[in-house]
């Protein structure tokens, strides 16, 4: 078994409609994929794919709320994107936090109650050739 890199990121929306715009204004760009319920987003350097479901579609007995794994978005600029964030609507959830060695992480929860991750991460830049 290998894992080959991060292929989806779900998250659910109660408001799906308020939640496809707030997406919309986040990312700068309209979903490329987009049906009643569920809009995709291809995102960053390798096009990683960010879903939005209404939650109408959740599975029963799903955990709702800032709860389960974290997926963090690198950033190039994590005080500025954060600002950018709490800016449209989404409320510090840990601020940013210092790893060491250039590791930066914070978490938001976005206005439908999603945790969103963004860390600058030099692994990651380091992977793309010091981009």
């Amino acid at each position: 078994m290998t894992f080959r890199g991060m292929a989806t990121v779900s998250y659910f929306a109660a408001d799906w409609a308020a939640a496809r715009d707030w997406y919309t204004q986040v990312t700068g760009m309209e979903p490329y994929f987009l049906r009643d319920g569920y809009a995709e987003w291809r995102l960053g350097d390798h096009q990683a794919e960010l879903g939005l479901i209404d939650a109408r579609y959740r599975t029963p007995g799903t955990p709702t709320g800032p709860v389960g794994a974290v997926l963090y978005w690198h950033v190039d600029d994590l005080p500025k994107t954060l600002d950018r964030l709490v800016e449209l609507g989404a409320t510090v959830h840990e601020p940013p936090q210092d790893r060491g060695e250039g590791f930066v992480t914070a978490t938001v929860l976005d206005p439908f109650g999603n945790l969103l991750g963004i860390m600058h991460n030099p692994h990651y830049l380091d992977m793309l050739g010091g981009s």
